[in-house]
């Protein structure tokens, strides 16, 4: 690579501006992660635990309907990005609009938790299409780095997420839920500011809608165009086909926000005592400090090379991290002190995250290297992983009764199924986004990234709706049959990629 090329990719590998959004995406991704961890735990706790006391089936319902929308609204997002916006200004507005959702949903009415779901949904669908947009246009001369740059993006969600849970999760059950919700909004509005007053960095990609290409009629470039057309034909169907096969690995994988929550509350033993107490007090220290400390390593190295081009965003980015830091040594005072520990539910949910901030760079190095496998191997082993997270629930609830409302498995099996579910997601989510934005042309990728979210929304609303079977399955089965529907699907989806990997290499024409 040319010295000028060696330069651009001053932090990490990678170009600075891709941490500012890196950063951006991390404080959205706080406050929805942070709030979807406790939204059913509140609408199905009782009323004197502050929660409003909903069926399973009606929570998960609901459930449904936002996780699957959140990701419905981005193909209108990107459309109104490519023809009205441009990336820049439809993600700042995206932004704005959830923080205004999340401050509805602090009020903890019926009336304003529909109306902070709405501009959730709306804002999310300006939000998440059109910031991928812009890290692809980052590196569009650059494809060789794409898959790198968007699992080192895919750290930054994942680190939101895990600051989401850990933070939202403790003032849920530590204050009340209404500061669980807020607090959510507040970050989401700092993320808000440190994105606009941070846009000067990004080399003028999304700074207006894409302009459509001249098309000049003649003999040659008419049948350069019908080859042309040809190949990306063939890119469309390979997309679709990761798009289908996709759906299933959301629907298993999003259980983690509805059934796995409620096997974490009602059915694995979180009460610990001795021993085990002192170890989970070590273990949640270093959760809540270590991947706070390489996160704020990261964040000074890009203060060094950016405060002078982006000052107040690396401002208002600075104060943000003061904040955080603030709330995990809250959060560590009022649990050392106490002789025995009790896990929050929502505390298993950190565990994705967490796994993903560590995980998420040695798979980047992977991709980078020699033994880079094609998009189909990547998918296929992500499907097998999921299902042996599922089956090691499978085993681990064997010993549940049937029909049984509350039990006390150990915690080890929600750890083994969290660590096999990253290591999924890290092979199939960042990568799928990554092969998409190669597959597809430039004037597209605003719309076609919207197109792709709607097989997350396929997949949620599937997901929150099977997951809201849990009672009648486990009445007339067992919860380790449960468990095993989720385990089987994947792994057969799994195997099917596997066969289908020298087709869709084909069909990919060169792309890698």
């Amino acid at each position: 690579m040319n010295p000028i090329a060696n330069k651009e990719f001053s932090l990490l590998g990678h170009k600075p501006a891709l941490f500012v959004l890196f950063f951006t995406e991390m404080w959205e991704r706080f406050s929805y992660y942070g709030m979807r961890a406790i939204f059913v735990l509140f609408l199905t706790a009782s009323f004197s635990d502050g929660g409003w006391e909903w069926t399973r089936e009606r929570a998960l319902g609901l459930l449904g309907i936002y996780t699957s929308s959140v990701y419905l609204t981005p193909l209108i997002g990107g459309i109104i990005a490519d023809k009205l916006l441009g990336y820049q200004k439809a993600v700042a507005l995206g932004a704005l609009i959830m923080t205004l959702g999340h401050a509805c949903m602090a009020f903890e009415s019926e009336v304003t938790l529909y109306l902070g779901i709405g501009f959730l949904i709306i804002g999310n669908g300006l939000f998440k299409p059109n910031v991928t947009s812009i890290v692809s246009g980052l590196y569009d001369t650059y494809p060789e780095r794409k898959d790198g740059a968007y699992t080192i993006f895919y750290m930054g969600v994942n680190a939101g997420g895990f600051l989401g849970v850990l933070l939202c999760g403790f003032l849920a059950n530590n204050l009340n839920y209404s500061w669980g919700f807020g607090l959510a909004g507040i970050f989401m509005f700092l993320g808000t500011l440190q994105f606009w007053f941070g846009k000067d960095i990004f080399e003028n990609v999304g700074t207006t809608p894409s302009k459509k290409e001249i098309i000049i009629e003649d003999n040659a470039t008419s049948e350069a165009l019908e080859n042309s057309n040809k190949i990306q034909k063939d890119r469309y169907i390979v997309v679709g086909l990761l798009a289908f096969f996709t759906v299933f690995f959301w629907w298993a994988f999003e259980q983690a926000s509805g059934s796995m929550n409620i096997f974490a509350r009602d059915y694995t033993q979180r009460a610990l005592t001795g021993n085990s107490a002192i170890i989970f007090k070590i273990v949640d220290i270093l959760v809540s400090t270590v991947p706070l400390i390489i996160i704020s390593w990261v964040l000074i190295k890009l203060f060094k090379q950016t405060i002078s081009k982006i000052t107040l965003s690396n401002i208002i980015l600075g104060i943000s991290f003061v904040s955080i830091w603030g709330i995990v040594f809250w959060k560590l005072s009022v649990i050392i002190p106490q002789e025995n520990a009790e896990i929050e539910a929502s505390w298993f949910l950190i565990l994705n995250s967490l796994f993903i901030i560590f995980l998420a760079p040695l798979f980047s190095k992977w991709w980078e290297s020699k033994f880079n496998p094609s998009a189909a191997v990547k998918f296929g082993i992500g499907m097998i992983l999921l299902g042996i997270g599922f089956a090691a629930l499978a085993y681990g609830s064997s010993g549940i009764p049937q029909g049984a409302k509350t039990a006390s498995v150990s915690l080890v099996w929600l750890f083994l199924a969290y660590l096999f579910h990253t290591m999924g997601e890290l092979c199939v989510s960042p990568v799928g986004l990554s092969y998409v934005s190669k597959l597809v042309p430039a004037k597209k990728i605003g719309m076609m990234f919207g197109i792709w979210y709607l097989v997350n929304a396929l997949g949620n609303y599937l997901a929150a709706k099977t997951g809201s079977y849990i009672d009648p399955i486990v009445e007339q089965y067992s919860m380790s049959f449960f468990f095993l529907i989720f385990t089987f699907i994947p792994m057969v989806v799994g195997l099917i990629f596997l066969v289908l990997h020298p087709i869709i290499k084909k069909l990919m024409h060169g792309i890698r």
